[in-house]
């Protein structure tokens, strides 16, 4: 695995008392956090604990009850479009059309993230020839091994050189293999410039984080680096740490 790359000082995310309410239910709970440019920020939480009603607030999908905040330099109360148009997005089910072909999937999500024909054309040749795709370019995508469909996935999700792209478990239900290599393309996003906003069940990616939030019934509970954790908590790995927070935790659903 790569060294971690340290990010820059540019603040990318920032959230200040996020909230996010469905009735008497409050699913996000006044959070409030930054994230830096070029960072790789893990967004943990067990199930229920609310982070993915607050992602889905970050990419502007959702709009908080109270609070605020910006990604990318926009706010996500009041420009939810201009949010979208800068951030790139991948989830554990790849986001990508199985009946279209490989090249068909690039072309589609680079008109919709707004590129030219000629950046789309220009830039799929270069991302079929670094992901060595070039006898792939006319597969359909459901003809593809596991692991090359999430390469593909990840590479379309930052095809447009977002500022953040958030990841929703976009490693779930593949090899351990597999996984690691996935997270040599988060490095090599992180080191470019592009932030990388994941959330993931398996503990040991959290070591791989530049910061790791833990969420705990709608409230962040900790954040700090994996190491800095491990020490506060005085736990072996990043499980003992999650284990420990995660008992905590009053409801199981959100």
């Amino acid at each position: 695995m790569n060294e971690i790359i340290k990010p820059s000082v540019e603040k990318v995310i920032v959230t200040e008392n996020l909230t996010k309410k469905f009735g008497h239910f409050t699913a996000v709970d006044h959070i409030s956090f930054e994230v830096k440019r070029g960072e790789i920020f893990g967004f943990l939480g067990a199930n229920g604990a609310g982070k993915t009603t607050a992602m889905r607030m970050l990419c502007g999908l959702s709009k908080p009850t109270s609070g605020n905040g910006t990604v990318a330099g926009f706010d996500i109360l009041k420009q939810s479009e201009m949010v979208k148009k800068n951030i790139g997005y991948m989830s554990q089910k790849f986001s990508l059309y199985d009946d279209l072909k490989v090249w068909e999937n690039i072309e589609l999500f680079g008109g919709i993230y707004g590129m030219t024909d000629s950046e789309i054309k220009l830039k799929t040749d270069e991302l079929m020839a670094k992901l060595n795709f070039e006898n792939e370019r006319n597969s359909l995508v459901k003809s593809l091994p596991l692991g090359f469909k999430q390469k593909l996935a990840f590479s379309v999700s930052i095809f447009h050189t977002p500022k953040v792209v958030f990841l929703d478990e976009p490693t779930g239900g593949v090899d351990p293999i597999t996984r690691r290599k996935f997270w040599e393309l988060i490095y090599e996003a992180a080191a470019s410039g592009i932030t990388v906003f994941v959330t993931t069940h398996y503990m040991d990616e959290a070591e791989y984080c530049n910061r790791v939030s833990i969420m705990v019934d709608g409230r962040i509970e900790a954040l700090d680096s994996p190491a800095n954790l491990k020490e506060q908590y005085n736990a072996r790995n990043m499980d003992g740490v999650f284990q420990q927070l995660a008992r905590k935790a009053k409801r199981i659903d959100a």
